[in-house]
């Protein structure tokens, strides 16, 4: 059994860690479209600090997809636009209402801890595992922070 560098990923692990790239721009731009939806400052502000580190995630996984001559998967999923599409209607059809979008964003969050639990269970010989519990580390805290807001919206 070959030994898994960073530079010789095998195809599982470079399937797994390009889902955790796309849903990375998804969270992203979801967290961008809710920060332009979200009537508290504060809050935008957050989700703007948010989405630009899930770009930066994003960003650092698919080096390593690119470091084995893969194509990393960048763009927005189907499902992501919809996620996005769903914030918006829901910011403006509760008249701004800040407790619909910090719970769209917080079912958000819940999709894309789930995205990483399950790719952390596949990585535990490979040598991202340390990149992605990092990375999954800040998502569960900001998970944390994003539930606490939504409770305290209500």
């Amino acid at each position: 059994m070959a030994i898994e560098t960073i530079q010789s990923l095998t195809d599982e692990t470079l399937l797994r860690v390009n889902d955790l790239v796309r849903v990375n721009v998804d969270s992203s731009e979801g967290f961008k479209t809710a920060a332009n939806s979200i009537r508290n400052p504060s809050i935008a502000s957050l989700f703007r600090e948010i989405a630009a580190q899930r770009a930066a995630f994003g960003g650092e996984l698919a080096n390593y997809v690119e470091m084995n001559d893969e194509e990393a998967k960048d763009s927005a999923s189907i499902s992501g636009t919809f996620h996005r599409w769903w914030i918006s209607a829901r910011g403006a059809l509760s008249g701004g209402n800040d407790y619909a979008v910090l719970a769209e964003a917080e079912r958000g969050e819940d999709k894309i801890k789930e995205r990483y639990e399950t790719v952390l269970k596949h990585l535990l010989n490979s040598a991202l595992l340390g990149v992605v519990s990092d990375q999954y580390a800040k998502i569960q805290r900001d998970h944390d922070r994003v539930r606490d807001l939504r409770d305290l919206a209500k």
